[in-house]
């Protein structure tokens, strides 16, 4: 379930992170003041509220079903969204600082043969500068996976809830710790050390 969180949360924060990134250099004001809103408000709301407002905001008081009349399907959809949205403030800024390190020359050298700011962004300055920040979106992929465990909130059954669930029938608080804490390392360091070396090869020469 852990796993499952973590991936597709991932998915929707990087589309929504880079959609939310090209709001933010955008030439349009509107479009710019959303995204810049977005970004200072979500991160700064804890991942809990966020969490909870998805299932009791969204599913008690809209009657958001996500497709589905399944108690625990809900509780795992509302958990990806939140988690979603909340990542995906912290991947926008992580591309917007890789858009930052594209030289402004290559933008105005797209723009002279007549490209539009849509294609100057998604053809020539988007590529670097995602190869630039591999490595920080290493570590908010990392932080994604420890922060799943804030879904036990609304009762979906990731790590966090099987190990209390776990403590509270084995009371071997010590052990069932070590070995939930273990498994944590084994999801997060593989995904550090590979997408930290796959950043350094892929790291766009100045």
């Amino acid at each position: 379930m852990t796993v499952k969180l973590t991936a597709l949360s991932a998915v929707g924060s990087l589309v929504w992170g880079t959609l939310l990134a090209a709001m933010r250099v955008s030439p349009v004001p509107l479009m710019r003041g959303f995204g810049t809103f977005y970004v200072n408000v979500v991160r700064n709301i804890p991942l809990t509220v966020i969490i909870l407002f998805s299932s009791l905001g969204l599913a008690d008081i809209f009657g958001a079903t996500m497709g589905s009349d399944d108690f625990a399907v809900q509780g795992f959809r509302l958990a990806v969204l939140g988690l979603a949205g909340y990542t995906a403030a912290f991947v926008c800024e992580a591309i917007r600082s890789g858009i930052n390190t594209v030289p402004m020359g290559q933008a105005e050298a797209a723009r002279a043969i007549g490209l539009s700011f849509t294609q100057t962004l998604t053809l020539v300055v988007l590529p670097q500068a995602f190869r630039s920040v591999i490595g920080p979106l290493a570590n908010v992929l990392i932080a994604l996976t420890k922060n799943t465990t804030v879904a036990a909130a609304i009762g979906v059954a990731e790590a966090a809830y099987l190990m209390k669930t776990m403590i509270e029938n084995e009371a071997q608080t010590l052990l069932i710790g070590a070995v939930f804490a273990f498994g944590f390392v084994v999801l997060t360091l593989p995904t550090g050390l590979i997408l930290g070396w796959l950043g350094k090869r892929l790291a766009v020469k100045r």
